[in-house]
């Protein structure tokens, strides 16, 4: 037979391999991807309420250490129990029911209650594809490399929720991520040094370096900039961390755009950070671009980049529909950076976020910082709810 290989790279979750392999003889065929690009920092957890049939032309990627799961049925495919696909909802279902199949022959000679029950089972999923009644699709991924199309993009889509999660150390050992569990030396005064580390680069692969300094934004906090240049390709990026804790209160930073001048204030956007254009409908969910500091227009480029870019958006697997959507949307994008009035709305459970006031220390009559007391899930997300700074210490030692 004949392999091909195709690496492409798609936005959320970067770099696959997708591998089809077809036999002139016998005319099987077969289909899978693998993750070409780096384990994410954070895992992934998709939780989609299908409720038409339109739902299960949803395009899925699942890899290798992704579970998939089915609550109303009890229905699960382990993580590394199949190879990763890029496919669809009804295509993950499918793929189920011929692997519950496969050995059926052989239980009804060797046990006809299990089969039988199989069989049941086996007529419970086909009735899932008609979608007589609703019901949830999770998809897990401890390596945040997993993705479900949302149709709507870049429109919020209420029947999908996406949840960024850290991973536990025995997701982290099923990864084969090592973690160090060897106590930190002493801290060092780093403001006045440039730390330098090597690494490969995100796009080629090939040995570069990475640059770290520690930085005072004024009337904010410090945070930490990494930057990396790669020499062999070129490529350049730049990443953002709060170099402090978390603040007891979220922070939701609201911006009046009203003059092309506004597209140079600087703008730090955490990783836990959404963002919010109420004028075009559209929200970026935390997680998505990372940590930036960048200007407002910086950012603005980026999120249109981000839609381009994405092949599931406006690639050939799009809709003449959808790409008119959001075409028209680039459209407006580009008009807030240069004519249109608008809302900038910046929302942080973790209130790491910053947005310049270009009349500080005076107040800015176009700027509003609200802060907020974080929800119960906010908390959970941030992995706030289990953590114990106060009286830790002598349970710990009656314990020993």
């Amino acid at each position: 037979g004949v392999t091909r290989l195709l690496l492409t790279r798609i936005p959320f979750f970067k770099e696959i391999i997708v591998s089809s392999f077809s036999c002139a003889s016998c005319s099987w065929s077969n289909t899978e991807i693998q993750a070409a690009g780096r384990i994410q920092e954070q895992g992934v957890r998709y939780t989609l309420a299908v409720t038409s049939r339109q739902d299960m032309n949803r395009e899925v990627v699942k890899t290798d250490c992704a579970s998939a799961r089915i609550p109303e049925l009890d229905f699960e495919i382990p993580a590394f129990s199949q190879k990763g696909v890029l496919t669809t909802i009804e295509g993950i279902i499918d793929r189920a029911v011929a692997g519950l199949e496969q050995d059926q022959p052989a239980r009804r000679a060797t046990d006809e209650e299990v089969a039988r029950k199989i069989d049941e089972f086996i007529g419970k999923l086909r009735q899932l594809k008609e979608v007589n009644s609703p019901f949830t699709f999770i998809l897990d991924d401890p390596s945040g490399n997993s993705f479900v199309e949302n149709p709507q993009a870049p429109q919020r889509d209420e029947a999908l929720v996406v949840t960024h999660y850290r991973r536990s150390p025995q997701q982290c050992a099923l990864l084969g991520l090592q973690v160090d569990a060897r106590p930190p030396d002493a801290a060092e005064d780093l403001r006045d040094e440039v730390l330098q580390f090597n690494t490969n680069c995100p796009e080629c692969n090939a040995p570069a370096s990475t640059n770290m300094k520690l930085v005072q934004i004024p009337h904010f906090k410090e945070v930490i900039i990494m930057a990396t240049n790669c020499d062999s390709c070129g490529h350049r990026t730049n990443e953002v961390k709060s170099g402090g804790a978390i603040e007891p209160q979220g922070t939701r930073i609201t911006l009046r755009i009203t003059d092309p001048s506004d597209m140079t204030r600087d703008i730090l956007k955490s990783e836990t950070c959404s963002v919010e254009i109420p004028e075009l409908e559209f929200e970026l969910g935390m997680g998505a671009l990372g940590g930036k500091f960048t200007t407002l227009e910086g950012l603005l480029k980026d999120i249109r980049d981000l839609v381009e870019k994405n092949p599931f958006t406006l690639g050939d697997s799009s809709t003449p529909s959808r790409t008119g959507k959001l075409q028209e949307f680039i459209r407006k994008l580009q008009d807030v950076k240069g004519k249109a009035q608008a809302h900038f709305i910046m929302d942080d459970p973790a209130g790491n976020s910053y947005l310049q006031n270009v009349y500080a220390p005076e107040e800015d009559p176009e700027l509003s910082v609200q802060r907020y007391e974080r929800t119960f899930e906010q908390n959970e997300e941030l992995g706030l709810n289990d953590m114990k700074t106060e009286g830790y210490e002598p349970e710990a030692a009656s314990g020993r």
